[in-house]
């Protein structure tokens, strides 16, 4: 009973911080299931893909690879560059998710870039078990799009609208996501940091490829300068 109540408040207390996901996972899955549709497979392909791969951005260019020739090592190469940045999400929560039994596993296998804003800087509830908090997070959002996903398959035959511009939700949602967590800062030294590395690494690399140098650049200055960053955030 004890269990029960513990998961219960879990759950409780992670869901609200899902509810932007939500929307955004809702609308982006029902467009990947619909995307799916009209290239010609059936409802089970993104019912599946969005289950084990979980991965929005590689689910949508895995589409063009089932369609083109067998090339597994593009494949993998491509998949690599699309999903890199999850490197840096995982070295970020190894702390979070240490001792966490079982429940690492999957919260590895969930820990997509809206799962990793929340964990990461979401202030668990007095009384929340951390390890349940973060499992319900990583479960609730998977959820959104596997439902999601799987209801544009179903349904994507019987609707005729246009999905342009719909892709701008994400973008939306993480604007959110960072104004909130600036607003939570008593200094902004690492989001200011971040703005800057990532407006020299776009106008350097462009749109196309300034991920990886982006995360490679903060990965080595925030190391850099971790302990000022840290005594500048603990002065009055």
């Amino acid at each position: 009973m004890h269990c029960k109540g513990m998961r219960r408040r879990a759950l409780k207390a992670a869901f609200p911080y899902t509810i932007p996901i939500f929307a955004g996972f809702w609308f982006l899955g029902l467009a990947y299931g619909i995307f799916m549709n009209v290239s010609g497979f059936g409802f089970w392909y993104p019912m599946l893909m969005s289950l084990t791969i979980f991965g929005g951005s590689l689910e949508f260019v895995a589409v063009t690879m089932l369609l083109g020739s067998f090339a597994p090592l593009q494949t993998l190469a491509m998949a690599l560059i699309l999903q890199a940045r999850h490197l840096f999400y995982g070295i970020a929560m190894l702390e979070k998710y240490r001792g966490l039994g079982w429940k690492r596993f999957y919260l590895i296998f969930g820990l997509c870039d809206e799962t990793f804003s929340i964990n990461c800087t979401a202030e668990v509830p007095q009384g929340v078990d951390r390890g349940w908090f973060y499992f319900f997070v990583t479960l609730l959002n998977h959820l959104y799009w596997f439902s999601g996903s799987t209801i544009g398959g179903l349904v994507g035959s019987l609707l005729q609208f246009d999905t342009e511009g719909i892709g701008f939700v994400m973008t939306a949602m993480f604007t959110v996501i960072f104004l909130e967590q600036w607003r939570k800062e008593k200094r902004h030294d690492s989001s200011l940091l971040g703005l800057a590395v990532s407006a020299a690494c776009l106008s350097v690399f462009g749109a196309d490829s300034f991920i990886i140098p982006t995360m490679l650049c903060l990965l080595v200055l925030l190391t850099a300068l971790r302990r000022p960053i840290e005594r500048r955030c603990l002065m009055p």
